[in-house]
């Protein structure tokens, strides 16, 4: 076994004892020492491979969307329709992250600070946020929408934020099985796509121009 394999193993498990603790006694209530002791190592080691909870996080987020990549896949292979892709699509990333809801709950704090590494808006997270924007190029590709041009450039960052959106109102949805996150989803994917779909015509063009400058005045 190679050094690197050996340092991929010993963060994989510094990672794995950290969700496990995370997801069971809370991410604010869970100390580094407790994360290299169920890592079964010293702190200062964890703190080598990992120098804060926020790194771990954020290693969480890296392996999530790498481990996501085949659902997303099969969503957007399931159909050519849009709302249908677009609406696979993030039910498989609510899927995968539901073991997790409860501590990724605890940092939608983070969310609106766009300095903090964690804020999926802000600059510690610009890497993973472009991997997506690509994702959503591809759903647009292959789908049975054909945007205008003056409006297509900007259709992936907007439908980026229409999922989190729904990722933020899954999160701290409290109904059984999270049901009404489930229920916006499938309403709320068709009537954007329908929308998308009116935009394309010529009457709309007068409309489009405010909502493209809206879009690139948020976008900064």
């Amino acid at each position: 076994m190679t050094t690197g394999s050996k340092s991929e193993q010993t963060r994989l498990r510094i990672l794995n004892a950290a969700l496990d603790l995370f997801r069971t006694k809370g991410f604010w209530e869970t100390t580094m020492r407790e994360i290299a002791s169920a890592a079964g190592m010293a702190t200062g080691a964890a703190y080598y491979y990992f120098p804060s909870k926020d790194a771990i996080v954020l290693a969480f987020y890296e392996r999530a969307q790498a481990e996501m990549a085949p659902d997303v896949d099969r969503a957007l292979d399931g159909s050519r329709r849009c709302a249908a892709r677009l609406e696979a699509m993030i039910e498989a990333k609510l899927r995968y992250f539901e073991p997790n809801r409860k501590f990724l709950g605890a940092l939608l704090g983070h969310t609106a600070d766009r300095n903090n590494p964690l804020s999926p808006f802000g600059d510690g997270t610009a890497h993973m946020r472009a991997s997506d924007l690509k994702t959503f190029e591809r759903l647009l590709e292959g789908g049975d929408l054909e945007p205008p041009r003056d409006l297509a450039p900007h259709l992936p960052g907007m439908l980026w934020a229409y999922q989190m959106s729904i990722i933020l109102f899954w999160l701290t949805d409290g109904s059984e099985g999270q049901s009404r996150t489930r229920l916006l989803l499938n309403r709320s994917s068709l009537l954007i796509v329908r929308l998308l779909k009116l935009s394309s015509l010529p009457l709309m063009r007068p409309l489009r121009k405010p909502v493209i400058e809206i879009v690139e005045l948020v976008r900064g």
